[in-house]
């Protein structure tokens, strides 16, 4: 297996293993709304490949609430085949190791049992809202630097 940045990866591979961990009707979701018309952050998205068999990837967009810039991290996507092998562990520990001191605080919906032992968590992100639905307790930040945040906006695209 080995890392590699996710723009090396072709756009049909890319949806062919989100469309296998995520299903074809990913489109609809809340985050699809949140990075709608924005382009990947190419230092934090990654992608591991096998054999040039695209297994796993990480994908982080510009994102903000109010006038706050962030960076909205996901989707986390693994090959159905390939789950629970610690792929997810790896591509998170990839991105985080590739953050650099001028990126934002990071956001993301996900669940907060797995996402915690990453530093996300719920606190600060009680008043805002998602243009979708959305469980409060599935949006996530990591705010590691104490990033003065607005307690209250709309999370969406960073126009």
């Amino acid at each position: 297996m080995h890392k590699t940045p996710l723009s090396r990866i072709s756009a049909e591979a890319l949806n062919a293993l989100l469309d296998d961990a995520f299903g074809t009707d990913r489109h609809m979701r809340t985050a699809y709304l949140l990075r709608k018309g924005m382009a990947a952050i190419d230092h934090l998205s990654f992608g591991i490949l096998e054999n040039s068999a695209l297994l796993a990837s990480i994908q982080c967009w510009p994102v903000r609430v109010d006038h706050a810039d962030l960076i909205l991290v996901g989707p986390v996507a693994v090959a159905s085949h390939r789950q629970n092998e610690g792929l997810g562990t790896q591509l998170m520990q990839l991105m985080l190791n590739a953050v650099t001191p001028q990126d934002a605080p990071m956001v993301m919906i996900g669940d907060p049992e797995y996402y915690g032992r990453f530093g996300f968590e719920a606190e600060g992100t009680s008043g805002w809202t998602l243009p979708g639905p959305w469980e409060p307790r599935r949006l996530l930040l990591r705010n590691n630097d104490r990033v003065a945040l607005p307690t209250h906006g709309m999370l969406g695209p960073n126009d």
